[in-house]
């Protein structure tokens, strides 16, 4: 945070923007994400009434832009509860500013990547079939098919994450609430819980969150390994690997962690929250973006390591053909967005330049889409027989879905920012100096020290005058 701020105008600050008339900017956002939704609901209308054959879909390439966007947005749902749950067991108090707008990003990203494989299954109005539920026809999920490995992990994902979200937002929505009147302030009573600060009711916080956050860190991990064993436990050349889960864990903390900056550079310069979402966080995730980024490098040039040490010519010709066949443009797109275009990070100025990271950001994410797509359709469309190769091109309907899903996206996170405060007050004033009761508040409300009380093991030094020190007195 720069500046001192006290805990009053750190409130008035955070809070304010759902209190005060939303600015004009918000409405023509809102109006063209509420437009791309309608065009999600008109496509999605049209798929069940028709049937999915109105997809792209079809032989060799029975997996098209469905899978490929639900995948893309799983990724995408990575990288709030990643700063909510790992970041916190950690103890990294730069986290505090930017992981609340990251958790309800994870929350919208799963809500958009569970529409595909729910339409995919042809019959949605049955898709509850997935579940194991009792039933007079004795039938019962594939529990063999990774598929519905899918379907545990990502619900089991969103249901922790959104959870967590919400216990964290309790301590605000009674901040919300003491300053309400009326309806507004009935319903934020209604979902801080009887909140009142008192010393119990934070005992209890600090455990609940605590614990899941501790549930939360293995789903991070473990929902995209799952997903990628939906190639990685195929035999299809290019799919069977290894080093899919580990690779589509760091790609997806890659793409997730960009599309926090993408929305962050955008709404902290409309809620004029620059000094408390500052360049330094933004830096603190590039410096992630380059990590994870040079991660999925190495994971393309291992996999053409592997394609040759493994002396299988399906395996070698699968991946000769991702880089010299048909679908090369898609490849080397994918190549240039993800391992070569985040390597501008290492230079400080870079990382701190916000056109440069709002630009770069967009393309990580469009990289990412298009690593999704290669792994899909090009080990599809040239399998074992030359005589059932073909060329997958999308209908009008998957682009129409997949650019609604946008919609969805943005319409929820457009609402998120009207009426929830985006960054966690609770947790940001917890990690400033006046929370140290050693800050030395001189009656004005604010601390005389940067010291956070973060650092208890230099706190008493860093406050200590040389007239307290008994060797000189």
């Amino acid at each position: 945070m720069i500046g001192k701020l006290s805990f009053h105008e750190l409130t008035e600050r955070v809070a304010g923007h759902t209190e005060k008339q939303t600015p004009l900017a918000w409405y023509g956002a809102f109006t063209v994400a509420v437009s791309m939704l309608g065009l999600l609901a008109v496509c999605l209308a049209y798929q069940i009434w028709n049937g999915v054959g109105v997809w792209g879909n079809n032989q060799p390439v029975g997996w098209g832009w469905p899978i490929v966007n639900f995948v893309w947005w799983v990724g995408i749902g990575h990288a709030g509860t990643l700063i909510s749950a790992i970041l916190f067991l950690f103890r990294q108090g730069w986290r505090t500013s930017i992981n609340r707008s990251a958790e309800a990003m994870t929350l919208f990203a799963v809500m958009c990547a569970g529409i595909f494989p729910a339409v995919h299954v042809g019959r949605v109005w049955v898709v509850y079939w997935m579940f194991p539920i009792p039933n007079q026809m004795e039938m019962w999920p594939q529990f063999k098919s990774p598929l519905l490995w899918d379907v545990f992990a990502v619900s089991s994902y969103f249901t922790v994450s959104l959870v967590f979200w919400y216990v964290g937002l309790i301590p605000d929505l009674a901040t919300l609430r003491d300053r309400a009147k009326g309806l507004r302030a009935k319903v934020l009573a209604f979902f801080s819980l009887g909140w009142t600060g008192a010393n119990r009711h934070w005992r209890n916080y600090e455990k609940a969150y605590l614990l899941l956050a501790g549930l939360a860190t293995p789903l991070v991990l473990s929902v995209h390994s799952v997903v990628s064993f939906d190639f990685a436990v195929a035999v299809l050349p290019g799919w069977h690997t290894t080093i899919f889960p580990p690779y589509f864990v760091a790609g997806a903390i890659f793409s997730g962690f960009a599309m926090v900056v993408t929305l962050l550079v955008i709404a902290r310069k409309i809620y004029n929250l620059e000094d408390i979402i500052t360049k330094n966080h933004l830096e603190k995730m590039n410096i992630i973006i380059l990590v994870t980024g040079t991660l999925v490098g190495f994971a393309y040039i291992t996999e053409f390591f592997m394609a040759w040490y493994s002396g299988v010519e399906y395996e070698q010709y699968a991946f000769l053909n991702r880089a010299l066949g048909p679908y090369a443009w898609a490849y080397w797109i994918m190549m240039s967005c993800n391992l070569i275009s985040p390597q501008i990070f290492w230079f400080k100025k870079m990382r701190r330049s916000i056109p440069v990271m709002f630009t770069l950001s967009i393309v990580v994410n469009i990289g990412m889409w298009f690593e999704r797509f290669v792994i899909t359709v090009t080990s599809l469309h040239r399998d074992f027989l030359p005589s059932s190769w073909g060329y997958y091109t999308p209908t009008w309907i998957d682009i129409g879905t997949y650019v609604g899903s946008f919609g969805l996206f943005f319409t929820m996170f457009l609402l998120f920012l009207r009426f929830v405060p985006m960054v966690a007050l609770a947790e940001v004033k917890a990690v400033t100096p006046e929370a140290d009761p050693h800050a030395h508040d001189e009656g004005d409300g604010r601390a005389t020290t940067d010291v956070p009380y973060v650092q208890p093991a230099q706190e008493y030094s860093a406050y200590r005058s040389a007239d307290d020190d008994p060797a000189t007195t």
